[in-house]
């Protein structure tokens, strides 16, 4: 099952380390691949970045990596040309990685004026958990304490992808059935109850998201803030913000009935 789905693509589990944990404004501090080639050799790269700025200590904290450890290396414009080399046209896998890892790669490819690289399909295990309706709590280290996957060194780069990569075998063993399709199909059903593209769906799992505003009409999936009300429910604000921007503005006036501190966090954001 697993060979089949994976036939003829590298299938490498992808994990970041950051400044913070805003995908536009902050910077990689490590990035790690871990899985398998085209004839199944060991892939395994862990890099370091020199994020061009201080990284706070409060992330420090998280990651271990300090300023120290990260100045006089290369900036991410020195790893794009083996980043890419390992993402396109690859499987990439990841806890979260759609909506966190992948969109933070992509804006410091624009930072270093190079078109992002494109895998071939992404397996978001966090998705994979939610539609599966596995018991909350979705992160990775309940996740992996759930099914016995050692996790000792959380929150290094490369830990945390191999870490993922053991998880997703573990869930395609124990639930085979949704694996048995093409690469497209699975994608396409692991997307059907995310924020961006099944609105009728993540209702379900509204109580795994973290509010925003008091009466929860926001909520936080990750970097998103999602609608969890009106026309625009499950829709993060961003693709508001991009395609409806009257509704945006609306949202951000005293009409809206949000508190003032998370009308002067969208607005800070958004525009």
């Amino acid at each position: 099952m697993v060979v089949d789905l994976f036939a003829d693509h590298r299938v490498l589990a992808f994990d970041l380390e950051t400044t913070g944990i805003n995908t536009k404004r902050d910077r990689i501090v490590q990035f790690a691949f871990v899985g398998s080639g085209l004839e199944d050799e060991e892939i395994r790269v862990e890099e370091l970045v020199y994020p061009q700025r201080q990284i706070p200590v409060e992330a420090s904290r998280i990651h271990g990596i300090y300023d120290v450890d990260v100045t006089g290396l290369a900036a991410f414009s020195g790893h794009t040309e083996v980043i890419s080399s390992l993402v396109e046209g690859a499987v990439i896998v990841g806890h979260n990685v759609r909506r966190f890892d992948i969109p933070f790669l992509g804006h410091e490819y624009s930072r270093a004026g190079r078109k992002a690289p494109r895998p071939v399909a992404v397996i978001d295990t966090l998705e994979l958990a939610r539609r599966l309706k596995l018991p909350r709590p979705h992160n990775l280290g309940a996740l992996c304490r759930r099914y016995g996957i050692d996790l000792t060194n959380a929150h290094t780069a490369s830990a945390d992808a191999a870490a993922t990569l053991l998880l997703l075998w573990q869930l395609m063993s124990d639930h085979p059935q949704p694996f048995r399709q093409s690469l497209e199909e699975v994608e396409r059903w692991l997307q059907g109850t995310s924020a961006k593209d099944g609105a009728s769906e993540l209702g379900r799992d509204y109580d795994d998201l973290v509010p925003l505003d008091a009466r929860g009409r926001l909520r936080l999936d990750g970097q998103d803030i999602i609608l969890a009300f009106g026309r625009h429910r499950g829709r993060s604000i961003e693709e508001v913000h991009n395609h409806d921007k009257s509704y945006f503005d609306w949202l951000v006036s005293p009409a809206g009935g949000l508190e003032d501190e998370v009308i002067a966090t969208l607005r800070e954001r958004f525009n």
